[in-house]
Parts: C-alpha cells; structure tokens; sequence
C-alpha cells in the first residue's frame, strides 16, 4: 500500500533540540498538517524505499506479551496517538505481524489495529504509508499457496489491497522453508507485495533463500533481526556481515532492548510482566555503567538515550530499526533520533562497554 501525500502548500525551517531539522507544512483545503522531511532508505536491492527508522506495532493489542495482559481503550488511543505522533514526525513505515495481538481478552489484532489507523488518517489527509507485516511458519503451513492465503487473510485485516514488505517471521524448521520462499516470490508475482523478506533467519539460511529468490529475479529486501547495543549476535554470527554482502537490509527488532536501554528501568525498579523475567534486577546492575555512559553521551547533543542508542544502530549502516512504540510521547522519542550522528569515538566506545555484558536469550530458531 502506497499512498500519496497531496496538497503541499508551503516549506519552512524549523530548529528543534539537537540540530536543524527540515519540516514541510502539508496544506489542504481541508486540513494543514507539519509534518518532518524523513530520509528514505531503499529497502536491499528492491525498488521500495522506506524511513530511516520505523515503528513495530508488535504491542498493539497484545496481551500475551505486553500491556500487562490487558487491552483497553485507554491503550488503544494511546496506540493510535503513537500512529499519529510517528506520521507527524515524518515516520511512515510500520511493521506488524498476523500474530501479533489476539481477539481474546478484549484484545484485536495489530493489523486490524493498524489498517484502522490509516483508514482514520486518510479521512483527515492524503498520506504515503508503508506497511511489513508477517507470514507466521506454523506447522500446518506446509505449501507455498499457504503464504498466498495468510497474505491475503492479512491484506483483508488492514484493509489494503496490497503491503510494501512481506515477510516470513521464521524460518520453515517442518522441510518447507522452500515452498515458503516459493510463496513469497509467487507474492511479488501477483502484484501483492512490493518486496519480500525473511526473519530471524541465519547466515546460511539467508544465503539459501536469497538465491533461491534470485533465480526467480526477485531480490531479498531484508532480514528482521533481534539486534541492540546489548545485542549484536548479527554481528557475532555472520548475519551483519552477510545482509551487507548480499545487499539485503537488516531491520532491527527490540533496538533499544525493550526499553533496558532508556534508563526508565533500574534494579529497584525493573520491567513488569514477561519482560522483568529478562531484564532481572541483577541484569539491570550490571548494565548501569552502560546506560550512565549513554546519558553522558546524549547530554552532549542535547538527546535521551533512547535517541542515542538507536542513532547508534543507524550508524552501523544498512540498518532500520523499528522500536516498538505504545504512546505519543515514546513516538516522538523516536523521531529525535534521526537528523544527527554519533562520531566513530563514540560508536566504538558504547560498543566496547556493552560488549561487557553478556546479552540475553535471542529466539531461538535464529541459530538454526
């Protein structure tokens, strides 16, 4: 789904907090928007091109995971304000999966979520969103018609007839990763999606899918990972190194460690729910020296660390990361993080502290 922005009025220069930012001022006959000039990246050797940093809606509805176990209308309008937050920041690129949330609870899917926060911002304007959402490898899904099916069951919950990005959420371990990729490049085919892409993939199934993908002409857009500051088993693994060899992007999940790097959490005060079995009290003491190094950092530019710890992902290159966000005011965090860059001191420096500290258990299916 691509939707253009129509009606631009006028242009401006507006300075924020820690640098100059460009801000075009949308205008209509019916509404005047400001909205940031983000940069696009293309995603791997596709033609879709996507905001330097988007937002994971895998919290929208969940109660499995986050919200404590419940869904409410007071977090479903601060979901939807997370949306509207991200638009206005400049920030148009959204990832979703059909797992994510549950109509159980009170609960509703992301894509649901999702495609009716977009119907809503269309009402007021014209906007260009792109949309990933994922294929989940279940094993009941043996064929590549599977992937068409699920692709479409999801298309019909956003209310699109079509999504820029397609993914597999993780890999085919049941002997049909093959007919999985088939089903993605039949995707591309029938004009459904614009790319594709894979998750939590390895080196060598990456390799496997991008040329299984290549003889078809189709490229492999990107690899969504688990990749932080606390987390860089890409790196450690060959997955980094093979997405910039191969030209595939690498979409980053849980960029700032689900909240462990903001400096919101301590060991007095650590995460509730699922979360807080992860990220311990005794976790969370030995990553204060790190979080009190980020804070120093981001002082120098006027920045949260938050801000500095996705700007160090930004820096690695080749990567998108989508921190999930749940309100407005965690958007607009996010949006702060685009614009400026850490020097390579800087870079090195964080990545040498973190590298004290022994990262937490990744999904498992990525060492497979």
């Amino acid at each position: 789904m691509a939707l253009q922005v129509n009606g631009v009025g006028f242009s401006l220069l507006r300075w924020r907090r820690g640098g100059a930012l460009r801000t075009r001022a949308v205008a209509s006959e019916s509404v005047a928007t400001t909205r940031e000039e983000v940069e696009k990246v293309k995603l791997g050797g596709s033609d879709l091109k996507v905001t330097k940093l988007g937002i994971g809606a895998w919290s929208w509805g969940d109660t499995t995971y986050w919200n404590d176990f419940q869904w409410d209308d007071r977090k479903l309008k601060a979901a939807k304000a997370a949306f509207d937050t991200s638009i206005d920041g400049g920030i148009t690129f959204f990832d979703t999966a059909e797992v994510y949330g549950a109509g159980v609870m009170g609960a509703v899917n992301s894509e649901t979520l999702l495609g009716r926060f977009i119907k809503e911002r269309q009402q007021k304007e014209a906007v260009e969103v792109a949309v990933a959402t994922k294929f989940a490898a279940l094993p009941w899904r043996l064929g590549r018609g599977s992937v068409l099916s699920a692709l479409k069951d999801s298309l019909s919950r956003l209310g699109v007839s079509s999504v820029e990005l397609y993914q597999l959420h993780w890999p085919g371990i049941w002997g049909n990763k093959g007919r999985y990729i088939d089903g993605l490049g039949d995707a591309v085919e029938q004009g459904l999606v614009k790319a594709v892409g894979v998750s939590n993939y390895s080196e060598r199934r990456l390799r496997d899918a991008y040329d299984q993908l290549k003889k078809r002409g189709i490229p492999l857009a990107s690899n969504q990972v688990n990749y932080s500051l606390i987390y860089r088993i890409p790196e450690e693994n060959g997955v980094k190194a093979t997405c910039d060899e191969l030209g595939i992007t690498l979409i980053a999940y849980s960029p700032i460690a689900q909240g462990a790097l903001t400096g919101k959490y301590t060991p007095e005060n650590p995460p509730t729910g699922p979360r807080g079995r992860i990220y311990t009290p005794e976790f969370l003491k030995k990553l204060q020296p790190l979080v009190t190094r980020i804070e120093e950092v981001g002082q120098n530019y006027r920045k949260t660390p938050t801000q500095v710890v996705l700007n160090w992902l930004i820096a690695q290159d080749n990567v998108v990361p989508i921190p999930g966000a749940k309100n407005a005011e965690q958007a607009t965090q996010f949006a702060g993080a685009l614009g400026w860059r850490l020097t390579e001191q800087e870079i090195e420096e964080l990545r040498a502290l973190a590298s004290e500290i022994n990262p937490v258990i990744g999904f498992p299916v990525e060492k497979l």
